[in-house]
């Protein structure tokens, strides 16, 4: 599936590609994870070429 760059960024710091591959394509299932979600409201608003940093999800 596309995914913007940045986008691409916040789901691998929130989850490793093992959890990623148990999950299958479960696109709600990101959507509600907390962290992803504050994600999505926080760049819903940005232009289609914002692009920003993205922190490590520290363990």
């Amino acid at each position: 599936m596309p995914l913007h760059p940045i986008c691409h960024r916040a789901i691998h710091a929130n989850f490793t590609n093992a959890e990623l591959t148990r999950k299958g394509e479960a696109v709600q299932m990101l959507r509600e994870h907390a962290a992803i979600a504050r994600f999505i409201a926080w760049v819903a608003d940005k232009p289609p070429d914002f692009h920003a940093r993205t922190a490590a999800k520290r363990r």
